[in-house]
C-alpha cells in the first residue's frame, strides 16, 4: 500500500542568517518546476523528517528553551529528529555542514554517510527554534515544519562554498532580508520572513514561538508558551 501524501509529516527548515548585525541576509534557493511541493518557489532549506533522524548522534544539543518549546503541542521526545532533520537538510541542499570535527561511532545511517565522510558530527546548540507551521488542507504534501534559525558563524567552512550541495535546490544564493520579497516566495516563507528582520540582531532564543496552524476547522495564528495571537480567517 502506498504512502498518504497528504497525511502531515514533521519537517524542519533551517534559515541561515548571515552578518546579522550589519546588512543581514538569509540562504535560500529555488525548488525545481516539476517540484510536487511549492514549484519554482525560493524557500529556505529543508524537509521531511526521515526515521534515521531520530537515532542520530548529536554532538550537542539543542538549547533547553527551544527543546521545551518543541515539546509543545508535539509528539513526545521528537527534539532530536528535528534537529538532526534540520542539519541533514541543510547539507543535503546547500553542502554546508552545521558539526563539530569528529568521528562516528558505529555506521552512520545511509543519509548521513557524506555527512559523516567530512569528518564532522552534527551539532545543533546553534540551532534556535523562530516558528512552527502546519501546511493547510488540500494541498499535494503537508507538513507540520519547525523553522530553526542558525547564525552563519556556526556553520564549518566557507559560507559560499555549495560544490556538494544536491539538485534539490537551483540558485542558490545568500539574499538581503530587505530584498526577499523581490523573489516569488511561498506566503509562510514571508511571514517567516517578518519574524526573522525583527529579531535579526537579537542572538538569544525567543520566548515564544509563534504556530501557524491551519486544519479543517480554521487557519488560527497562536504563540507557544504566550497568549493566542488575534484570530485568522
Amino acid at each position: 500500500m502506498s504512502a498518504d501524501k497528504t497525511a502531515i509529516r514533521n519537517a524542519a527548515t533551517v534559515i541561515v542568517l548571515r552578518d546579522r548585525l550589519s546588512d543581514p541576509s538569509i540562504l535560500m534557493g529555488q525548488r525545481g518546476a516539476k517540484a510536487a511541493f511549492m514549484p519554482n518557489k525560493f524557500v529556505f532549506p529543508g524537509g521531511a523528517v526521515d526515521p534515521d533522524d531520530a537515532h542520530v548522534p548529536l554532538s550537542t544539543q539543542l538549547p533547553d528553551l527551544c527543546s521545551e518549546r518543541l515539546s509543545q503541542r508535539s509528539e513526545l521526545g521528537l527534539q532530536n529528529a528535528l534537529a538532526a532533520a534540520a542539519i541533514r537538510e541543510l547539507w543535503e541542499e546547500t553542502g554546508l555542514i552545521l558539526g563539530q570535527p569528529g568521528e562516528w561511532q558505529g555506521t552512520a545511517p545511509n543519509d548521513w554517510q557524506s555527512f559523516a565522510a567530512m569528518g564532522y558530527q552534527p551539532s545543533a546548540e546553534a540551532l534556535q527554534f523562530v516558528f512552527r507551521a502546519v501546511t493547510p488542507p488540500g494541498r499535494s504534501r503537508r507538513f507540520d515544519a519547525r523553522f530553526f534559525l542558525v547564525d552563519a558563524n556556526a556553520i564549518q567552512g566557507d559560507l559560499d562554498d555549495f560544490t556538494h550541495a544536491s539538485d534539490e535546490l537551483s540558485h542558490l544564493q545568500w539574499v538581503k532580508i530587505s530584498q526577499a520579497r523581490e523573489f516569488d516566495l511561498p506566503f509562510i516563507t514571508e511571514v517567516v520572513l517578518a519574524e526573522i528582520a525583527a529579531r535579526a540582531a537579537d542572538p538569544s532564543p525567543p520566548d515564544t514561538v509563534p504556530f501557524f496552524l491551519n486544519n479543517e476547522e480554521a487557519s488560527l495564528f497562536l504563540q507557544l508558551r504566550g497568549f493566542p495571537m488575534p484570530y485568522t480567517s
